[in-house]
């Protein structure tokens, strides 16, 4: 695939393995960027290439430390702003304060706007974001957005392990039934949920499964695991109902907490999830979890965009 150099994509430092299979994919050398710390903590930012006039990408999760990432992000579109490059697109493997997307309880921020418009009063053209915790972030935004879906990327590893034949897949709760059902009918698959209920304070959760499991082979499905507390104890509650096995796909392995010991100890077969956010080394040490890049289909959608060529096309292509 060739290109001319009006095409330049750069890194922060949370994305950078990430960033080099998409320019592997997409046949172009990375972009140059020095990406460093001051001694007293600063981000010190300087782009290496030529980029006036140019179609920039800027490749950033704001990932755990959550606020250096932003700020690595938010200098590196400014930069390149000030060096005149015709388009910035800011792409978000991982879209960070996501969940704080609302008026939840009295005189709380809805951080997930306030960052939204970090990102475009820095100087952002478009958002090029993966899995966002809930579609309507869409609208925080007051420039376009490109929202990808790694379900592309599960279904296509599932085919090719021929995990679809006896296989249900489950929604984690009510409020994720439209992805989950849309991803069943995707691989051709019966839907189930899971019905969380807490009759009280602090007594445990009871877990309703809603459909038949009983002799299939589960699939969780989720945008991200942060603790996996309540994803461990949906895996728990299917094996009782019956299922034969129980795996999951989440896209943005957060692992807060004590996630890694709660998955380790699970009975989850399986553990899919993407390379929006690099692993640590302990979590990499967890022999269920598997890793799927999300670089083809990143790569394939900046190629579509910087063309100018339907994005959404890249999904119903997938169905």
């Amino acid at each position: 695939m060739a290109y001319t150099s009006d095409l330049k994509v750069f890194s922060g430092t949370a994305s950078v393995a990430l960033m080099k299979g998409v320019c592997e994919r997409l046949d172009v050398v990375p972009a140059k960027a020095e990406v460093g710390t001051f001694s007293d903590g600063e981000i010190r930012i300087q782009i290496g290439d030529n980029i006036r006039g140019r179609d920039v990408f800027l490749v950033n999760s704001t990932s755990p430390p959550v606020n250096h990432h932003l700020m690595e992000l938010l200098i590196m579109i400014d930069a390149a702003r000030r060096a005149s490059a015709e388009r910035i697109t800011a792409v978000l493997p991982y879209f960070g304060y996501a969940r704080q997307d609302r008026k939840d309880k009295a005189r709380v921020p809805i951080t997930a706007k306030l960052v939204a418009n970090l990102i475009t009063a820095a100087g952002a053209d478009r958002v090029l974001a993966v899995d966002l915790h809930c579609g309507q972030l869409q609208g925080f935004f007051d420039i376009p957005v490109d929202h990808l879906a790694a379900d592309v990327v599960f279904i296509e590893h599932l085919r090719n392990e021929a995990i679809h034949g006896s296989c249900v897949v489950v929604s984690p709760d009510t409020g994720s039934v439209g992805r989950a059902r849309e991803f069943a009918g995707r691989l051709g698959a019966p839907l189930a949920i899971v019905d969380k209920r807490r009759p009280k304070e602090n007594v445990a959760e009871v877990m309703n499964i809603i459909g038949s499991v009983e002799g299939m082979h589960a699939l969780l499905l989720d945008d991200m695991i942060d603790t996996a507390g309540t994803l461990v104890k949906a895996a728990q509650a299917l094996m009782e109902q019956g299922a034969l096995s129980v795996r999951a796909c989440a896209t943005h392995p957060v692992f807060s907490g004590p996630a890694l010991d709660n998955l380790r100890n699970s009975c989850l077969e399986e553990v899919l999830v993407c390379d929006s956010i690099p692993l640590s080394e302990r979590a990499a040490s967890v022999d269920k979890i598997k890793v799927l890049t999300l670089a083809p289909l990143i790569a394939e959608a900046i190629r579509r965009i910087h063309k100018d060529e339907s994005v959404s096309s890249l999904f119903r292509q997938k169905h």
